[in-house]
């Protein structure tokens, strides 16, 4: 359950903006969240907005006071924790409302379906690119963070959405995101 949470901010320096120490933040969750297999801790970012598109400056880790003292211990900081700023573990307010925190994945390179397709069905360049146009790319308007896959090292976009406002909590555990499908989180 979901009855605590912790703000981490990220501070920007002169050699690194506030979106990429966000994103080595986020980095460093996700690995510590596989390594130590937890998902009791969920995510959300306190200044998300649709205008500007934007995450804003702070992930809230949300979990019980034991899920959240377990992962503090660890020092799953190493490396950023000079460009954050951590508050201590903290109840959630009374009557906060709930949502969902996703990840909202898109079919976004034409190039990429291409070669896809290639690959299924032994076509040319010539037959995927007219089986898939450009006009067929999809531009993404959702806030993201900018990560590196620890499988496969490449680097990838995590778009974010939020689901409607509900004042009762849904249950459930998280992925090793941190974000939860169905799971709501407390929103304030």
């Amino acid at each position: 359950m979901t009855t605590h949470y912790i703000d981490i901010s990220v501070r920007p320096d002169p050699e690194s903006s506030a979106p990429q120490l966000l994103g080595a933040l986020y980095n460093r969750l996700h690995l510590t969240l596989v390594q130590h297999r937890l998902d009791n801790i969920g995510i959300s970012f306190p200044g998300y907005t649709m205008n500007p598109r934007t995450l804003g400056t702070t992930l809230r880790l949300h979990g019980s006071d034991h899920a959240l003292q377990q992962l503090t211990q660890a020092d799953w900081l190493k490396g950023v924790r000079d460009h954050v700023r951590m508050t201590e573990i903290a109840g959630v307010p009374a009557g906060a409302s709930h949502r969902t925190v996703q990840r909202k994945q898109f079919k976004t390179s034409a190039e990429r379906l291409r070669r896809r397709r290639m690959r299924r069905k032994g076509e040319t360049e010539e037959q995927a690119a007219k089986a898939i146009p450009s006009s067929m790319e999809h531009r993404p308007n959702l806030p993201y963070v900018y990560l590196r896959s620890h499988s496969t090292g490449q680097p990838f976009c995590l778009f974010i959405t939020l689901g409607p406002l509900a004042v009762d909590a849904t249950p459930g555990s998280f992925n090793s995101y941190g974000l939860g499908g169905t799971t709501t989180i407390p929103w304030f």
